[in-house]
């Protein structure tokens, strides 16, 4: 069984991390911090197999971590980087990265780099990991053109640029579709479908036929009055949206609880 050890400087990441490995019963957890330099402090005395790293994190960074575990003579786990981030995530294969992880984590990638670890723990003769491989496929991945970062809201002649991170959600109605602000709603050409392909995926989900809400912008769930869940959003208005009873699952993944 391998052995892991999790540096996240998010609290439910690292609680989130921890299910997912545990869940697969071929890792054991030595131990998780939500502090790099606890995290330098365990490392420079305990081996483990695999460490599990997120890159950017405030004081120290993953890679940081590992420069100071390298200069200290410490043989380094096979790393395993996390992150959100994609103008960080490229450069985590300057470094001997075994594999990347893009949050929220997904179980059938997380088996993947668990074989890759495995491989290379039980071989150390096995062929290295093509890092400028991982390193393209991470890139197509990221790629600014196939995510969108603003959308444009037509009305007459007058056109509004809405900034998508500030968007609390997505909504159709009356053959429209309308993106909300704050409370407010401006009217988009896109439909909910063709939203979904270019919303980055790690921030919206689907919640309804006719809703797709950005999980970043999400305060509470809470059960309904016809045993359904209700979604409270951070905006002034605390907009309150229903989810389908089908779709309460994969909000909770998407949200890490």
């Amino acid at each position: 069984m391998l052995e892991a050890y999790i540096v996240d400087d998010e609290p439910l990441a690292v609680h989130r991390l921890t299910r997912l490995l545990e869940d697969t019963g071929r890792v054991a957890i030595a131990g998780a911090t939500t502090d790099p330099v606890e995290a330098a402090a365990f490392l420079a005395s305990h081996g483990v197999d695999v460490l599990f790293l997120d890159v950017q994190m405030p004081g120290l960074t993953g890679f940081d971590l590992l420069e100071r575990l390298a200069s200290g003579g410490r043989h380094l786990p096979h790393v395993v980087f996390t992150t959100a981030y994609d103008k960080y995530a490229v450069g985590a294969f300057d470094t001997s990265a075994v594999d990347y992880l893009l949050k929220p984590i997904e179980p059938a990638r997380l088996t993947r780099a668990l074989d890759k670890v495995e491989r290379l723990a039980r071989d150390p003769q096995a062929p290295a990991v093509d890092v400028s491989a991982l390193a393209r496929e991470l890139a197509a991945e990221l790629a600014p053109g196939r995510r969108l970062d603003r959308i444009a809201s037509r009305v007459g002649e007058r056109t509004t640029v809405l900034d998508v991170a500030r968007i609390s959600h997505f909504s159709s109605k009356d053959k429209l579709t309308f993106a909300s602000v704050n409370g407010r709603e401006h009217i988009v050409d896109y439909t909910l479908a063709q939203l979904e392909e270019k919303l980055d995926p790690r921030r919206f989900v689907r919640i309804h036929r006719a809703t797709i809400v950005n999980t970043a912008l999400v305060q509470e769930l809470y059960p309904g009055v016809d045993g359904g869940v209700l979604v409270r959003l951070k905006d002034d208005a605390k907009t309150e949206l229903s989810v389908a009873r089908d779709r309460v699952r994969e909000l909770k993944r998407r949200l890490g609880i």
